[in-house]
């Protein structure tokens, strides 16, 4: 972040807050509000950025979820809504439906004081009837996604004339979902004098830009790196086949008796096969992925929130924004492909001062991963022992005998049951045999392909016997425990570069892309919103060959163009989304008229064709492979 662009920076560190809401020259209507939610003391990240929002300078937060960034930049907005002007004051920005539900419900408790404040969360999967029906009878703050946001622009049935304060929440992620082009045009059709804020989990470049041409002279409140991970989560790792993950984690659910679990996966495919494979061994699993309807992803998150539903299986991007207390541990299924999401993960257990743990299931083909999340984090995460199939039996035993313990001593009509052991003696069986019929029956734990079985890796002499690591000089597939070295991410071979977990080269949108035509249609939007010639230039310039294709790059064929009305971000956005792998891993995409090639990281080339074979790209069925 070079001094020209940020004239303040604060460094938020850990430690016993010192202030008090009081402090905070709030208003005695929010005062009200986050007393009766419990809260004395702000978090450090509300602490520093709330004043200078007060204040009326920009800002940019940079902190993680479960930080409190929330309120953050809530409270001052709630603080300067003139409930007598019944128009969008605030509109804040979210990359996903469920953070803005999440983000309006936060609003609203601390609102709850301000008689006559009106909040409305506009996005897709709601009826825009509803919606449009709402901004008509005068809203003053409005929580969206982009998407929705600029339909209702493009309807003029939200104007944002009178906006005094923009809030981009989760600047890093809408980014790499594709939402670039919407943010630019939103930003640019709002009033000159306006307050601008951006909440974001890294300092990437498109990060910077957008800081660069929407924000003045900004404060920077910056979390330092020790917060980001919680002192009270438990990190722990398994190696594990990947055939036995199901096994292990069921294992890990048994032995520390978790009641409210979340698990993560790369994959939209993979959560629908964890959560049968739960379901048929007894577990009260759901999952939640993109293509699931609005009314089913409320009606998921309303079980789990109820605690009818206890294991929540979920992709990174759908679980984005969901915040429920009291989740035990979180279950790392498979290894994120980006170290920010890690962060995110764990984030979401051990909070409020409440232990929590994290388990994470690591392949052979992911100890690398591994290794780049402990140097990010700076944590070493210990390696845990697979609990064996006796361990759990022997588990299970001794709680069932507490239950049993506890029946006898408890009930009072044992007598109806005297009889049912007399029937049994007189069928030809011994009181042992049905104790141990009923015990069975009571514990449900049978043994299966994997009771006698070693979960873990294969042993290092095998592996190097099958010809050593494939990962070259990164530290060794064979090391099993955490011997990290001291190297630094841009050594490290990984296929992220030196970029700290975004990327630090030129923009795809911003150096070599075009907006391309409106998502509304064909007709040009005014000259501030259309391309830069230089990108419309190469864009259209279909004699040209595709660009040198980058190291470590698969590139692939996409059988959708310029003729389709394609631009660069829904092609980051379809393939971020269904493969679920960040948007900023994504290499050069060249569009042609009828035909689109794109580079993706060669480790997830395969998935990528897999996932994509068959779906649609703004409603046009597309073809992908590798191309020739």
């Amino acid at each position: 972040m070079t001094p020209e662009i940020i004239e303040q920076e604060i460094i938020v560190t850990p430690g016993i807050p010192q202030r008090t809401f009081a402090d905070l020259n709030l208003s005695d209507e929010i005062l009200q509000a986050v007393t009766e939610m419990g809260f004395v003391h702000p978090s450090p990240i509300q602490a520093e950025a709330i004043p200078p929002i007060l204040a009326g300078r920009d800002v940019i937060g940079q902190a993680q979820t479960g930080t409190g960034k929330t309120a953050a930049f809530g409270i001052p907005a709630i603080n300067m809504i003139d409930v007598a002007e019944r128009h969008p004051q605030v509109l804040i920005l979210c990359p996903t439906r469920e953070l803005a539900v999440q983000v309006s419900e936060e609003i609203r408790k601390l609102s709850k004081f301000k008689r006559g404040i009106r909040i409305e969360a506009i996005y897709g999967g709601d009826s825009i009837d509803r919606q449009i029906k709402s901004l008509k009878t005068g809203v003053h703050i409005v929580i969206g996604t982009p998407g929705r946001v600029m339909d209702h622009m493009e309807r003029r049935t939200l104007k944002l004339d009178n906006v005094r304060m923009m809030i981009l929440d989760e600047a890093d992620e809408m980014l790499d979902m594709g939402f670039r082009d919407d943010i630019e045009s939103i930003l640019e059709d709002m009033p000159e004098e306006r307050q601008t804020i951006l909440f974001s989990a890294t300092m990437s470049k498109p990060i910077m830009t957008i800081t660069q041409r929407f924000q003045k002279d900004p404060v920077l409140v910056k979390v330092v790196r020790n917060e980001l991970t919680a002192q009270n989560i438990e990190q722990v790792f398994f190696e594990v086949k990947p055939k036995a993950k199901v096994e292990v984690m069921c294992r890990l659910i048994d032995m520390h008796n978790l009641n409210l679990l979340l698990v993560f996966c790369n994959q939209k495919k993979r959560v629908d096969e964890i959560v049968e494979d739960l379901q048929v061994r007894g577990y009260q699993a759901e999952g939640l992925h993109g293509d699931l309807r609005q009314a089913q992803r409320n009606n998921v998150m309303s079980k789990f929130r109820s605690g009818v539903t206890n294991i929540l299986v979920a992709t990174d991007v759908a679980a984005r924004g969901i915040d429920v207390d009291n989740v035990d541990a979180v279950i790392n299924y498979d290894i994120p492909l980006d170290e920010e999401y890690y962060v995110h993960r764990i984030g979401r257990t051990g909070r409020a001062g409440k232990s929590g743990k994290a388990f994470s299931l690591v392949g052979k083909d992911e100890k690398y991963r591994l290794r780049e999340i402990q140097n990010y984090t700076k944590v070493r995460i210990e390696k845990g022992v697979i609990p064996s199939f006796e361990d759990i039996v022997g588990l299970r035993k001794a709680r069932f005998i507490e239950q049993v313990k506890q029946s006898i001593e408890t009930s009072t009509d044992l007598n109806l049951y005297d009889d049912l052991l007399t029937a049994l003696h007189h069928s030809g069986f011994t009181t042992e045999q049905i104790v141990s019929a009923l015990v069975k029956r009571g514990m449900g734990i049978e043994k299966n392909e994997f009771s006698d079985q070693n979960l873990g890796h294969d042993d290092d002499r095998r592996e190097r016997k099958e010809g050593g690591s494939r990962f070259g000089d990164r530290g060794g597939r064979g090391e099993s425990t955490g011997r990290f070295g001291d190297r630094s991410r841009g050594e490290s071979g990984s296929r992220f570069g030196d970029r700290g977990g975004r990327s630090e080269g030129p923009s795809r949108f911003s150096e070599r892309g075009t907006r391309g035509e409106s998502r509304f249609g064909d007709r040009e939007r005014t000259p501030r919103f259309g391309a830069r010639e230089e990108g419309r230039k190469f864009e259209r310039d279909d004699n040209r060959a595709p660009r040198e294709q980058e190291a470590n790059m698969t590139r692939l064929f996409v059988s959708v163009g310029r003729r389709d009305f394609i631009r660069p971000g829904d092609i980051v956005g379809a393939i971020a989304g269904e493969a679920n792998i960040p948007g900023s891993s994504i290499g050069h995409i060249d569009i042609f008229d009828k035909h689109t090639y794109v580079d993706v990281p060669r480790d997830v080339a395969n998935r990528v064709v897999d996932v994509m074979e068959g779906n649609t790209i703004k409603g046009k069925r597309v073809q992908i492979e590798v191309a020739r």
